[in-house]
This record gives C-alpha cells, sequence and structure tokens, in this order.
C-alpha cells in the first residue's frame, strides 16, 4: 500500500499548505511572492493528489 501512505502524505502536505497560505493572507505584511508561491505549491500538490487517486483507482 505504497500508493495510499504518499496519497496520505500528500493530503497532509496540502493541509499544511492550506494553513500557512492562510496565515498569510490574514498577516497583511506578508510578500505578495510568498502568497503566489504558496498558491503555485498548494495547486501542485493537489494536481499531484488527482493523478495519484486516478491511478489508484485504474489499478482497482
Amino acid at each position: 500500500m505504497a500508493l495510499q501512505a504518499h496519497l496520505v502524505e500528500l493530503e497532509r502536505k496540502h493541509q499544511v499548505l492550506e494553513t500557512e497560505l492562510h496565515d498569510a493572507l490574514v498577516h497583511l505584511s506578508t510578500d505578495d511572492l510568498r502568497i503566489v508561491e504558496l498558491k503555485r505549491r498548494k495547486l501542485m500538490v493537489r494536481d499531484q493528489i488527482a493523478r495519484l487517486r486516478q491511478s489508484v483507482d485504474t489499478l482497482h
């Protein structure tokens, strides 16, 4: 179940990025580039999760 463990880890990373992004948006002093980078990383992880879920569904 290595795929399942990887999926769980990606979901955890996505949640961490969501929290970081929320915190950055709350603090007005946060650099806009930091916010853009967090959003980009969060979308990349989301896409990885979607691809992995599709792979798991294909295997079953």
